[in-house]
């Protein structure tokens, strides 16, 4: 069974102009055309177009979306992998926000003050350390996050110089990866990307792939997090992003 654009227009929630233009740029080339030489799209057509507006959503560009669709190694579940781990990270963000509005919302009704802090507690200052904590306490139990605060309240000042360190030769590794040319999902890129999640896994909380990955989209989310990469090397915090999305695809 085929339909016609403006079918799918209907269907999708876009405009017919914008599967017009899919069509010229070649993003989403319908697989038929009529007598007249209308588009007709089948069901595979569909697939695609609800992959790229997964993308879309997410902020891909289309150029982007097209390299990633017409990878010929790509399997299609990869793809709902990458996406559901990247719309988890966004749905915990909006969901720290919304928490964060309903508790100004209820100080105001109560007349409570907040503090310059508490106001701005959900948008923090830059610590790798603190997010971490906060992605464990979003999306692990209660206990592990407990585990997390005892291991860190026991370190010294040697410890955290440690630690720094040795996280700072991991990001300098894989910045050599991405300078000598391997693509993101190569395997030396993925072990890196390993290792970076073993690091902290071992320093800091039991670091699961799902929550590696949703590290990874916080890189490039949060230009915060992306100013620290960038000053590494242009380009790094999507590279480590990429990177270990496809580690944690490989061990799934």
């Amino acid at each position: 069974m085929s339909y016609s654009v403006g079918q799918v227009a209907g269907f999708a929630g876009v405009t017919v102009r914008t599967l017009h233009h899919y069509d010229e740029i070649g993003l989403l080339v319908p697989g038929e055309r009529s007598h007249a030489g209308h588009r007709r799209y089948g069901d595979a057509d569909l697939d695609r177009l609800q992959q790229i507006m997964f993308y879309r959503e997410l902020g891909f560009p289309l150029d982007e979306v097209a390299a990633l669709l017409d990878d010929p190694d790509a399997d299609p579940r990869e793809h709902l992998r990458r996406q559901h781990a990247l719309l988890s990270a966004r749905i915990g963000k909006l969901q720290a926000m919304a928490a964060a509005v309903e508790h100004a919302m209820e100080a105001r009704k109560m007349g409570v003050d907040l503090t310059p802090e508490e106001k701005f507690e959900v948008f923090g200052d830059f610590d790798p350390d603190d997010y971490a904590d906060e992605v464990r306490e979003r999306w692990g139990s209660s206990e592990a996050y407990k585990e997390s605060q005892r291991r860190t309240a026991s370190y010294t000042k040697e410890d955290w110089k440690r630690l720094t360190e040795e996280f700072d030769a991991v990001h300098r590794k894989m910045a050599e990866v991405m300078a000598g040319g391997q693509p993101a999902d190569s395997a030396e890129a993925m072990d890196v990307a390993e290792e970076h999640r073993r690091f902290i896994s071992s320093g800091y909380y039991d670091c699961s792939y799902e929550m590696h990955t949703c590290l990874g989209e916080m890189y490039v989310a949060d230009e915060r997090f992306t100013a620290t990469y960038e000053a590494i090397r242009p380009g790094l915090a999507v590279y480590m992003r990429d990177a270990m999305l496809a580690n944690a695809v490989r061990n799934s």
